[in-house]
């Protein structure tokens, strides 16, 4: 099969959907005067995004700001799940659509999700096929202008919507990518990783894009192709990226988390991981389809890439240490 036959039809995700009851377009999350940090769940801990909140003053109420959906798709993740929310709906972000699919849980992830479900525009937890399918089933109740989504290990920094929309106005550009912070849960370090200088012949040396703080249109939404088990979005960056007018935003969007489970630290997800660059070779064609493929297994390319990379982040000059200390609990490294 071809890869236009494989991906999903999102429009008959969304019928099954709107067959159960579902009304599509799904509603906004309510964002008090006063944002949402007296009204959620209390907590004891501290720092963002427990006891700390983006100012609804942030933005400015003459402004029509465009609505983002952000997609959580989750499992088993409730050590990290409430972290996740609360740094969503914390935004306080004016014109927000927050869906969040789990595949039938059976740690407290399901108490959690219940627990905040007055704040989420949408939300189950049945069995499903994988990430892929969470993903794709969320997206296809999305009616936002911009669309990101964020994993249950994962959370936003704070002020990242409005950062994310602020950039989008100037140019509205299709796809939007930033820095962020990455958190090492079990040497309990944090470090700022600046986003990669990113063209389409880049996507090739992996990893260039940080899944956790990239946004695009919805009208260049494609599904995710759910045979994959690890490169999801990597093979999604394949075919939204390129011919596309793309922005850098200079601030730490997203907040990664490396911990033992997560599929890119695992070893038991290696050969998954093989599999599914096979795959993508395969379904893509990269040989038959992209002109420069032989430069990209040379010996040169790799080069290219670091050499690149290492100049850009060198002459991106960013206060790291304002960012590292809003998060509690980790030594700057």
């Amino acid at each position: 099969m071809t890869l236009k036959e494989l991906l999903p039809d999102l429009k008959v995700y969304r019928k099954n959907f709107t067959g159960q009851g579902v009304n599509y377009p799904l509603a906004t999350v309510n964002i008090s005067a006063d944002g949402l940090l007296t009204d959620l769940p209390k907590t004891t801990k501290t720092g963002w995004p427990w006891n700390v909140q983006t100012p609804p003053s942030r933005y400015n109420k003459n402004i029509k700001w465009p609505k983002i959906t952000i997609v959580t798709p989750s499992f088993n993740q409730g050590k990290y799940i409430e972290e996740t929310i609360r740094a969503v709906l914390l935004q306080n972000y004016p014109n927000l659509e927050y869906i969040l699919i789990d595949g039938g849980s059976t740690d407290e992830t399901k108490e959690i999700i219940a627990k905040y479900s007055s704040w989420l525009s949408f939300s189950e937890s049945v069995k499903d096929r994988g990430q892929g399918h969470a993903i794709n089933k969320g997206f296809s109740l999305a009616s936002g202008e911009l669309y990101g989504w964020i994993n249950s290990d994962d959370f936003y920094m704070e002020d990242a919507f409005f950062k994310l929309a602020k950039a989008y106005s100037n140019g509205k550009p299709d796809f939007l990518y930033g820095d962020c912070l990455v958190l090492d849960e079990e040497k309990r370090k944090i470090f700022y990783e600046k986003a990669s200088y990113v063209i389409a012949k880049y996507l090739f040396s992996g990893g260039i894009l940080m899944q956790h703080s990239c946004f695009w249109k919805a009208e260049i939404h494609e599904p995710i192709l759910e045979q994959l088990h690890c490169a999801v979005d990597s093979e999604l960056w394949f075919r939204l990226v390129p011919k596309r007018k793309l922005k850098h935003v200079k601030f730490p969007l997203g907040i990664v988390r490396i911990q033992p489970d997560a599929k890119t630290q695992n070893s038991s997800f290696v050969e998954k991981w093989k599999a599914d660059n096979t795959l993508i070779a395969k379904l893509h064609q990269f040989e038959k389809n992209i002109p420069f493929f032989k430069y990209i297994q040379s010996w040169f390319y790799p080069r290219e890439v670091i050499y690149v990379q290492k100049l850009y982040k060198f002459f991106g000059t960013v206060d790291e240490q304002k960012y590292l200390s809003k998060i509690n609990g980790f030594d700057e490294r």
